[in-house]
């Protein structure tokens, strides 16, 4: 298989799992009509997505290392199709939930193996421009889940949502049966998992790290959440939900524009988290500001534009000492902010207020940016989320590659 060829595949397998928690959204005020429960209760759909998500990527990631990664890709998305015709056929809200929590589990596939599987073939510099292009095609994914999601609903109801995600993880199982190499190199000795576990628990700089990601991604995922809701509130019908979808995409393409001019011209990765964390307490500002009136959505383009801006850095630099071990420090990192933005958005949903939401995130995450990493020497690389996974063989080795690679993405 040709690297272009290659790239297509694992730039859909990325976006099915970020457009998988998106399209829900619009569905949410639906499902609540449908199974006839709160809106607090329905608003808990993303949060149990992204804690089954967060086991997931573990085992997937852990799995694809044992088994390869063609036969996890497909064991995932085999399970997310199962999971979807589950979903279609539940009569309880209590079943979809559980439907939807296998289907999250096998979503996660399409993050962790198809990044193992971009890794084993791309190295060094390659691998970081391969991850920065990504990037950029990624920020429509929001835009594309919304708006979809929006017509589905308007159209068939959450079942038209549910059928149309069983049909994408269904395509995109054939599609890789076909045509997905296994690029799993001479077996190696699988690092500890707990040892692993043991030191990164005790680590403070990956805390930080974590708890910023989940910061910026509660915030942004808080308006999936509770967004329907308060559209509803307005008067305004599902369609017009999937409509503002366009615009945060906008914004977060702009972050992610703006983070790759800046680190080019100088400015450094943690003084870009810090002005995302300051953009994005103005901008809860003004979604409480505005909270009964549609222009609520313009204040939110700054906090997708600020997640945007600070994802990249934060990730850039996450596992900068753990280079010995990637796979596995990826896998747990990972887990350790899913479970966050799960606890995070259940928080949420239950609290019902999506302005005081987003200010509590900001106001942390802006406490979390200032306080300083015992090691800030590889915070500009490249602008990506995944570019976590680029940090090199070892840390001295990180330490020499970093201000290259910023330059050669930039």
């Amino acid at each position: 298989m040709n690297s272009r060829s290659l790239l297509v595949l694992a730039i859909a397998l990325l976006m099915f799992a970020q457009i998988a928690q998106t399209l829900y959204s619009p569905a949410l005020a639906d499902i609540g009509q449908a199974f006839i429960v709160t809106a607090q209760e329905t608003a808990q759909m993303l949060s149990v997505y992204f804690l089954a998500f967060a086991f997931g990527v573990v085992v997937w990631g852990r799995m694809c290392d044992r088994l390869g990664r063609r036969p996890s890709m497909l064991a995932g998305l085999a399970l997310y199709a199962g999971a979807s015709t589950l979903a279609l056929n539940v009569r309880t809200f209590d079943a979809l939930l559980m439907a939807q929590a296998l289907a999250a589990f096998g979503a996660a596939v399409g993050s962790v193996v198809t990044q193992t599987v971009l890794r084993d073939r791309f190295k060094g510099a390659e691998l970081a421009q391969v991850f920065s292009a990504m990037g950029i095609a990624l920020a429509a994914s929001p835009a594309i889940g919304l708006f979809t999601g929006a017509s589905l609903v308007e159209g068939f109801g959450y079942r038209g949502v549910v059928a149309c995600l069983l049909l994408l993880s269904s395509a995109l199982w054939l599609w890789c049966l076909r045509v997905l190499p296994e690029t799993r190199p001479p077996p190696v000795a699988t690092p500890a998992l707990f040892e692993t576990l043991w030191q990164m628990l005790g680590d403070r700089d990956i805390w930080r790290s974590a708890l910023l990601v989940a910061l910026f991604n509660v915030a942004l995922f808080s308006y999936y959440s509770l967004g329907p809701f308060a559209f509803q509130r307005l008067g305004l019908s599902a369609q017009w939900f999937g409509y503002s979808g366009v615009i945060l995409a906008l914004g977060s393409g702009l972050g992610a524009w703006l983070n790759k001019r800046l680190l080019h011209r100088g400015v450094s990765g943690p003084q870009l988290i810090q002005v995302a964390t300051t953009l994005q307490l103005v901008g809860g500002g003004g979604v409480l500001l505005f909270a009964e009136s549609p222009l609520f959505v313009l204040p939110m383009l700054l906090v997708v534009l600020a997640f945007g801006m600070a994802i990249p850095n934060v990730l850039g630099s996450a596992l900068a000492g753990y280079g010995d071990r990637l796979g596995t420090a990826g896998a747990l990192f990972g887990l350790l902010y899913y479970l966050l933005i799960g606890g995070g958005l259940m928080l949420a949903g239950w609290a019902q207020a999506l302005g005081e939401t987003l200010m509590v995130c900001g106001a942390l995450a802006m406490l979390l940016a200032t306080a300083s990493p015992r090691s800030s020497s590889c915070t500009e690389l490249p602008a990506s989320p995944a570019s976590r996974l680029l940090q090199g063989e070892l840390i001295l080795a990180s330490r020499r590659r970093c201000a290259c690679i910023a330059r050669i993405c930039t």
